[in-house]
């Protein structure tokens, strides 16, 4: 048995030895994906001068506060004029601006009367007020989304202004999911006696889902050693990257999971780590064609599955991908909380922020059974109790994981 920063350092290295695969993908297929290349724009932006407002476009002279008329000037219907400090052009939002002016005046600051526009006596008028500038947004050739940058909604306008409507990502990483156990049956059946549903397997499916990453569901099976060693060969020999299990790696008569993945030529790098929940965590690597494959045999309990899965599987996929690590703030306790033993604790919690403080607080979720799935439902937090710790007490600061 290992501690948690043992089992936290062993899968990062593990994991320093992945070489990610690109590809290449349009514009409205890139969202939420990983960038593989910088995005450069191949402009200045803005590519010209132009009116941030619907206005006049004039030479700015402060003793001038009425012009002459001489033409008008449309978003991409740019006509050239030549104005002095008695002329304006009239110009529309985006229009170009002509090099013989210098500011834009607002609609609402003067009144036109026939072929003359008079400024209204209390509008103020500053030297380049209203003008956009070439390439003050960014210059061409400058990097205007970075490699390792998720795309976001917000970026797709930029991406398209630099000209690009393929890019390279890198690809998404193929994550079997298996579930183990006798107890075991679908969750659209009602449960007879010994028997429960199978939860776990639905909850890593839907978080591998939601980290954008490609979800192989291989369903439940019973605890026959030939049936679950079958299916482990099928897997191991099938393109999946990462393999994650739910129960049968404990030590229990019928936890036959470990000793299948050994036989099957498993590297084990550790198995069972000093933390709650989730003691029974099995990490190891499978080499099949030349190919790693990177194995996680999570606890059986809802609790620790979620959990482990959190700390160990998603927050190191999420540092390959280069990606933010989930937000950890430092809360005030304003529950006691139970804890005797020297492990690392990652118990569920629910955190707000008490706003007439200007503080976060945090209390326990529900109850602190591995299998209470209402009280992991209800938490949006693990509260991080390190080893040394006991009994932490209302008051006491902790720091907390959101999840």
């Amino acid at each position: 048995m290992i501690y948690y920063d043992e089992a936290q350092e062993i899968i990062e290295n593990e994991f320093k030895n992945i070489i990610l695969e690109t590809e290449e993908v349009s514009l409205l297929e890139s969202r939420n994906r990983v960038l593989a290349e910088d995005i450069i724009s191949d402009i200045d932006q803005p590519a010209f001068d132009n009116s941030a407002m619907d206005g006049i476009a004039i030479k700015y002279n402060p003793d001038i506060t009425q012009w002459k008329l001489i033409g008008e000037i449309a978003a991409g219907n740019y006509k050239e004029y030549e104005i002095d400090e008695n002329t304006c052009v009239r110009i529309m939002t985006g229009g170009k601006i002509p090099p013989s002016a210098d500011t834009v005046v607002p609609l609402e600051d003067f009144i036109e009367k026939k072929s003359k526009v008079v400024k209204i006596p209390c509008a103020k008028i500053k030297l380049g007020q209203n003008c956009r500038y070439q390439g003050e947004s960014m210059a061409v050739d400058q990097v205007a989304i970075a490699k390792n940058s998720v795309i976001q909604p917000g970026n797709i306008a930029l991406i398209a202004g630099c000209g690009r409507d393929k890019f390279q990502v890198y690809k998404k990483l193929k994550i079997g999911v298996l579930a183990t156990g006798d107890e075991l049956t679908e969750v659209n059946v009602m449960p007879t006696e010994g028997k429960i549903r199978a939860t776990n397997m639905y909850a890593l499916l839907s978080e591998i889902e939601n980290m954008n990453h490609t979800p192989v569901s291989y369903g439940f099976l019973g605890d026959d050693k030939k049936i679950l060693s079958d299916k482990i060969e099928e897997i191991i020999n099938s393109d999946i990257d990462i393999l994650l299990t739910s129960g049968g790696v404990s030590v229990g008569k019928y936890d036959y999971l470990k000793s299948i993945l050994e036989e099957k030529g498993l590297d084990t790098k550790f198995w069972r780590v000093y933390i709650k929940p989730g003691k029974p965590l099995l990490f190891g690597i499978i080499v099949r064609n030349g190919k790693k494959k990177y194995i996680f045999g999570l606890p059986g309990n809802p609790v620790s599955s979620y959990v482990t899965f959190l700390i160990f599987v998603k927050a190191n996929i999420e540092r390959l991908f280069s990606r933010s690590e989930s937000e950890v703030v430092t809360a005030e306790l304003i529950t006691d909380l139970k804890k005797r033993d020297s492990k690392r604790h990652f118990s569920v919690g629910i955190l707000s922020y008490d706003s007439e403080n200007e503080k976060y607080i945090v209390e326990k979720s529900g109850t602190n059974s591995s299998g209470n799935m209402l009280s992991l439902s209800d938490a949006n937090c693990l509260m991080l109790i390190d080893e040394e710790t006991k009994n932490p007490k209302t008051g006491d600061k902790i720091k907390c994981i959101r999840i």
